[in-house]
């Protein structure tokens, strides 16, 4: 069995990777850390977890989870995942980073956006963004694994073919994405008040327009697989919602195409990829059909008018977009079965 830990275990994309990990068949889970939950029981933190496990919190050593797990997943804030991953490399631990410290290959760009240098040079240039739709190969060679974040995963995905074909124009293209409250994480006692019930309920609102930070990732696959610079323009907006992205994305063709060949298109790129449904003509992605899971669901459409294709994609930004693709990394990283642990299908309703 495969000796897991899991840093940083007390927030919502930490509590899902426990929620995952208690059941996968290949694993034990071995430890659970938390700065704040130090000494606390697991189950008594996450009654929901009640009978999967008797672990207690402790807090983070890298050293000592070195000697205890094989694996280790960091659900820890960014700037503490890159203290945390030189050491447990070290002791050739295999990690899968579920914060933004290893998602950015330019260390300059990183400074740009998070406000601080990147302290772990050899290993943001070594880490592998996992992505399993764009680098399976890859990941399954890798020591240090950087999960997308959610809304760079959702964009990325619904416009992957466009660009990676040439269909897709590399200039204009425009990103909405809209996300549960959980997006944004616990935050213990510093939430900011826009999460609260009272101000999330029944309100949509745009934030960090102009600057989201997943941006920079959007713009780095995007360019990837274009060939070429790319620039997006990209908006988030809070939607009063638990758990769940959508993402609209419009991008301008390079030729005209109508809806049916650029679903055929989107299934060509997709096909035999377990997690990503491109969804029949006529069909609309809506975020009910995939929580709780690892799926992704995708559509296209033409818009003739404009010279547009419209790509619309639908995942739970716990899951697809955090923690349930980061053990579908894992799987793949152990060259085991990459739907292991996660064949449940999306809870309804």
């Amino acid at each position: 069995m495969l000796r897991v830990a899991v840093a940083g275990a007390s927030g919502y994309m930490g509590a899902e990777a426990l929620r995952l990990l208690c059941v996968h068949p290949k694993l034990q889970l071995v430890a659970v850390t938390s700065e704040r939950l130090a000494g606390q029981r697991l189950d008594k933190v996450f009654p929901h977890l009640r009978g999967l496990s008797t672990l207690v919190f402790s807090e983070l050593d890298p050293a000592r989870i070195s000697d205890e797990a094989d694996l280790v997943f960091l659900a820890l804030p960014h700037m503490e995942s890159q203290r945390a991953v030189p050491v447990l490399r070290k002791h050739g631990r295999k990690v899968i980073d579920l914060s933004a410290d290893y998602r950015l290959r330019d260390g300059a760009l990183y400074a740009t956006w998070y406000k601080a240098g990147h302290i772990d040079a050899a290993g943001l240039g070594e880490a592998v963004y996992g992505m399993p739709e764009l680098y399976r190969k890859a990941i399954s060679g890798a020591s240090l694994v950087a999960n997308p974040g959610c809304y760079a995963m959702g964009a990325i995905l619904a416009t992957a073919p466009l660009l990676k074909s040439g269909l897709g124009r590399v200039e204009g293209i425009v990103i909405d994405g809209k996300s549960g409250v959980t997006g944004a994480g616990a935050q213990g006692r510093t939430i900011d008040p826009m999460y609260l019930y009272a101000e999330a309920n029944e309100n949509v609102q745009a934030y960090a327009i102009g600057t989201h930070r997943h941006t920079p990732e959007m713009e780095q696959e995007l360019s990837a697989l274009a060939g070429k610079p790319v620039v997006v323009g990209f908006t988030p907006h809070l939607v009063p919602l638990n758990r769940g992205i959508l993402t609209t994305a419009s991008v301008p063709l390079a030729k005209s195409a109508g809806t049916a060949d650029l679903l055929a298109l989107y299934r060509e790129f997709y096909a035999g990829e377990p997690f990503v449904r491109v969804l029949p003509e006529g069909e609309r992605p809506t975020t009910r059909c995939v929580t709780g899971s690892n799926f992704c669901d995708v559509t296209v459409v033409s818009d003739p008018r404009t010279g547009r294709a419209v790509c619309v994609s639908t995942l739970d930004n716990l899951g697809k977009g955090g923690s349930a693709n980061g053990v579908q990394n894992l799987n793949i990283m152990m060259g085991w079965d990459e739907r292991t642990g996660l064949e449940a299908p999306p809870v309804y309703p």
